[in-house]
C-alpha cells in the first residue's frame, strides 16, 4: 500500500505540478483538494500541445485523422477508468453544466405528473437543475432527508420516500463540504425497485477523485465529473450517459447525427488530457498491485488511494507522533463524526469561539491551503442544521504526506 512505501509516494508527488508551493504564494501545503486537485504535469503538457493545433477534427487530412484518432482513444480509456456496460461518454463545459443538461433532458421528457426525486445533502449542482426543472415542467420535487450526525443519506431513506410515479431521481456520491459517500448502488436499486424506469442521475464529482467508479454495479442512467477536481485541468467537464438517456429528445443541430449530445467543435486537449489522468491511474495501479488487466489495475489504484487517504484523515482525526488530532481538541466539532467509515479523503471541522475564517487565515499564515465553507448557498444544507455558521474544510488526496498532517494539526494545537 502506498502508506508503507515513501519511495512511492516520493514518486507519486513528482508527477503532479506545484505540489510543495504555490506559484503565487511559494512554499505550502495543499489541503484545498476538494476545490480543485493538483494537476498531473503530464496534463499541463499535453495541453500546452493541443492548445497549439490550428485544426478541427472531422476534415480529411493527417491532423484532423490524429484528433479524431485522441478522442476516440480517451472514451476508450474512459469505459476502462469507469466500466460501463453500454451508453456513452460526453464532453461538456463543466460537470455543473452536464449535471443541468442531463437532469434538464430527462424533466422534459418525463411523464405528465410524474415526481423527481433527490435528497437534502446534494450539491447545488444537482440540486438545483432539479429543482429548477421540476418547476419548469410541473414536477412535483420529492426530498429525502439526510442524517446531520452522518452526513449520510441511505437507501432505507429513498425508499421511505420513493414511489412508483417518480420518474427522474438524483444521488450525490460523496458531499464536497463532509467528503462523506453514499452506496450509490444500494440507493439505485432501492429506487428501481419501486419505479424500475426511473431515470437515475448521479453527482460524482466530489467522489472520483478518491476511489473507484464503476457504472456497471450502479444501474444509473447518468454520471458527470469535474476533470479538475480529479487531475486534469478546468474548462471542460466529462459525463456518462446511458442508451435510455441518450435515446431521449435533446438539443442538437437539426440533420446532425441522431445520438449526439456534445454541441460545437470540443477541445482535443480536454480528451488527451482524460487519457493523461487514465494513465497515470494504471501506472500506480501497476505500483501497488501485479495486476495485468487494465481494468483489474484501475481497481487496485482506486482501492490504495481509499487506504491511504483513511490514513491521511485518521491521522488528521486521531493525531500522529506526539501531535493530539482534531478529536482531542477542546471545542472541536467534527461533520459527520470522528468515526465515520464513510469518509473519502475530507474533514471538515468547527472550533467553538474562533471563526473559520480566522484558523483558515491562521493556517494560510502558516503555508496550509485549507478553505472555508459557509452556510450559505453551496454549504448551507449541511451547515444549517448543525447550526453552524462556517466550518474549516480540509480535503486531502493521495499524493498528501503524514508529515503534511503533522504540520497542520502543530499549528492547530496552538488554537487550544
Amino acid at each position: 500500500m502506498i502508506q508503507d512505501n515513501p519511495a512511492l509516494i516520493k514518486a507519486i508527488r513528482d508527477k503532479f505540478a506545484h505540489v510543495h508551493s504555490c506559484p503565487f504564494q511559494g512554499p505550502r501545503i495543499y489541503f484545498e483538494n476538494g476545490g480543485g486537485a493538483l494537476t498531473l504535469k503530464s496534463v499541463a503538457e499535453t495541453s500546452a500541445k493541443y492548445a497549439a493545433i490550428p485544426d478541427n477534427q472531422g476534415r480529411d487530412n493527417p491532423a484532423a485523422e490524429a484528433l479524431v484518432g485522441t478522442i476516440n482513444e480517451a472514451k476508450t480509456n474512459l469505459s476502462v477508468l469507469m466500466n460501463p456496460v453500454s451508453g456513452q461518454f460526453i464532453f461538456g463545459e463543466t460537470g455543473t453544466e452536464l449535471l443541468f443538461r442531463m437532469i434538464r433532458a430527462a424533466c422534459l421528457n418525463a411523464p405528465k405528473g410524474s415526481k423527481i426525486i433527490g435528497s437534502s445533502i446534494e450539491h447545488p449542482s444537482s440540486r438545483s437543475a432539479a429543482l429548477h426543472w421540476a418547476g419548469v415542467v410541473g414536477m412535483e420535487y420529492v426530498n429525502v432527508p439526510h442524517n446531520d450526525a452522518t452526513g449520510l443519506v441511505s437507501a432505507d431513506d429513498y425508499t421511505r420516500h420513493v414511489t412508483a410515479d417518480v420518474a427522474v431521481a438524483t444521488i450525490l456520491h460523496a458531499s464536497p463540504v463532509t467528503g462523506i459517500g453514499m452506496d450509490v448502488a444500494e440507493i439505485a436499486q432501492a429506487i428501481r425497485a419501486v419505479a424500475p424506469d426511473c431515470l437515475i442521475i448521479v453527482d460524482g464529482i466530489q467522489h472520483a477523485a478518491h476511489g473507484q467508479m464503476d457504472l456497471s454495479a450502479y444501474d444509473v442512467d447518468g454520471y458527470a465529473v469535474s476533470p479538475y477536481k480529479v487531475f486534469s485541468r478546468h474548462g471542460y467537464g466529462l459525463a456518462w450517459i446511458s442508451d435510455k438517456l441518450t435515446e431521449l429528445p435533446h438539443e442538437a443541430l437539426i440533420g446532425g447525427p441522431r445520438n449526439n449530445w456534445e454541441l460545437g467543435t470540443r477541445d482535443t486537449g480536454s480528451y488527451a488530457a482524460t487519457s493523461d489522468v487514465i494513465a497515470y491511474l494504471d501506472w500506480l495501479g501497476g505500483e501497488v498491485s501485479t495486476e495485468t488487466d487494465a481494468r483489474k489495475r484501475i481497481e487496485a489504484a482506486g482501492k490504495a488511494i481509499r487506504s491511504y487517504e483513511t490514513h491521511l484523515t485518521n491521522a488528521l482525526i486521531g493525531g500522529t507522533g506526539n501531535l493530539p488530532g482534531l478529536r482531542e481538541l477542546a471545542g472541536v466539532t467534527i461533520l459527520a463524526g470522528a468515526d465515520n467509515p464513510a469518509r473519502e479523503g475530507t474533514v471538515s471541522f468547527a472550533l467553538e469561539g474562533i471563526p473559520s475564517e480566522e484558523i483558515v487565515k491562521a493556517l494560510k499564515d502558516a503555508g496550509i491551503r485549507t478553505h472555508i465553507r459557509k452556510a450559505d448557498h453551496y454549504s448551507g444544507n449541511i451547515l444549517k442544521p448543525l447550526e453552524l455558521p462556517d466550518c474549516v474544510r480540509v480535503s486531502m488526496c493521495h499524493y498528501n504526506t503524514i508529515e503534511e498532517v503533522a504540520q497542520f494539526l502543530a499549528v492547530m494545537k496552538e488554537f487550544t
